[in-house]
């Protein structure tokens, strides 16, 4: 396999720019949205679980469904022109469930819109190691993750104006947007032709899906049998990582407006600040991972990720003057963006460089199969500390998960740069 051309890259990036478009908005607005219902946290956290637990399921198989899958267009690209589109639809709808204020219908919405999200999201994420070899996979994903924090930096910056103005069009415009960023990916994006069967060829899905039940199976005993832990420990590293990011992702709007005493869209708009830094240092964390080592870059960006909460926590608690606290937060916040940046851009290549390439896709499916299962832990979760004790424990809670992930990944002694 060959170094991969950058401008390739970039327009596979399109693939995550549009993902990253979607789920910003839906955790910064859906949340608020939910309160019209004079809902609890708990419950709100229970409802933004939603999206994890289809994928918990979904992606682990739909990635080990894509290995297995063979068609005239490749073996990602039919889940992508399936699932986006309807999955764009159903988000749009989003607001307008809000605006006729019934709550089965709101939610009957949500759950189709996650249900199509799931369907597409690890083959598209698995196209980036299909076409790139172990030794730029790090500089790959950091390619990858700016266009990601671009779309969300879109997002952010953009959903503010058009939120004020009117709460439905930073939906109606997202969906959008993400569907046409998907469709530039299946366009310019060429699956070898290995993975692709002849017209009137015949493939019998009975088979495939009982090969990729089976291949589940085996992922899963060599995650937890194997004598050698370094992909257990990866994968409870990112467990921990995203169970703290997601809880901060899902509360942080409703934090800036309950506890610190700023408007939900400015709360968003700090969430972008993060986005930003993130965004600009994608690239760079990459190109830092292959040349430091993954788990030091990691390691690096888990510190400044810990710091930056705790900065915040005291911030809050001892700033009385709102404009000047807010200020403080931008820059703490753009500062957690590079932190992240080093732990985000280096994690899929570790999990993924730990086997062959016929099993990239399920590898890419542990992957969001433990990501996953921290959104699902986290908003209950951090949504109950906020009930019982206040929004003061977010912080707190996102702070230890973080140095738990820190300390799990000292463990991990393999999927480095070879």
């Amino acid at each position: 396999m060959k170094k991969p051309k950058y401008s390739k890259l970039f327009l596979l990036g399109f693939g995550f720019f549009g993902i990253s478009i979607v789920w910003p908005l839906y955790n910064a607005y859906v949340p608020i949205f939910l309160k019209d219902f004079s809902l609890s946290s708990t419950s709100i956290g229970f409802i933004m679980t939603i999206d994890n637990i289809f994928a918990i399921f979904m992606l682990p198989l739909i990635g080990v469904l894509s290995d297995q899958t063979r068609t005239r267009l490749g073996r990602r690209m039919p889940y992508i022109l399936f699932g986006a589109p309807l999955a764009g639809l159903f988000f749009s709808l989003i607001p307008v469930t809000r605006e006729l204020h019934i709550l089965w219908f709101m939610m009957l919405n949500i759950i189709f819109m996650n249900f199509f999200m799931a369907l597409f999201r690890s083959p598209v994420i698995a196209l980036m190691p299909d076409i790139t070899p172990p030794k730029y996979r790090s500089q790959a994903n950091g390619i990858i993750n700016f266009m990601g924090g671009l779309g969300a930096l879109l997002a952010y910056f953009v959903g503010k104006p058009l939120y004020d103005k009117h709460y439905a069009l930073p939906f109606w415009l997202g969906a959008l947007v993400m569907v046409l960023a998907l469709i530039l990916v299946v366009i310019f994006i060429k699956e070898d032709e290995k993975y692709k069967v002849k017209t009137g060829e015949k493939i019998r899905m009975g088979n495939v899906f009982k090969k990729s039940f089976n291949e589940l199976a085996v992922n899963l005993k060599e995650v937890f049998a194997s004598k050698e832990k370094s992909l257990l420990m990866m994968l409870l590293s990112i467990l921990f990582w995203f169970i703290g990011y997601n809880a901060l992702e899902t509360f942080f709007t409703s934090y800036a407006k309950f506890r610190v005493g700023i408007s939900e869209s400015t709360g968003a708009l700090i969430l972008g600040f993060f986005s930003l830094t993130f965004m600009l240092f994608s690239i760079p964390a990459g190109f830092i991972g292959s040349k430091i080592g993954r788990r030091r870059t990691m390691t690096i960006g888990l510190v400044i990720v810990i710091s930056i909460t705790i900065l915040t926590m005291f911030s809050v608690m001892m700033i009385e003057d709102l404009k000047t606290l807010t200020y403080i937060m931008f820059i703490l916040f753009a500062l957690g963006g590079l932190g992240w940046g080093m732990v985000n851009v280096n994690s899929l290549p570790t999990v993924v460089d730990m086997t062959v390439e016929e099993k990239v896709g399920g590898y890419t499916g542990l992957y969001y199969f433990f990501s996953m299962s921290a959104n699902i832990i986290a908003p209950p979760l951090a949504g109950v500390f906020i009930d019982k004790i206040g929004y003061d424990s977010l912080i707190i809670f996102s702070a230890l998960s973080f140095v738990i992930a820190a300390i799990t990944l000292q463990f991990v002694k393999k999927g480095d740069v070879r």
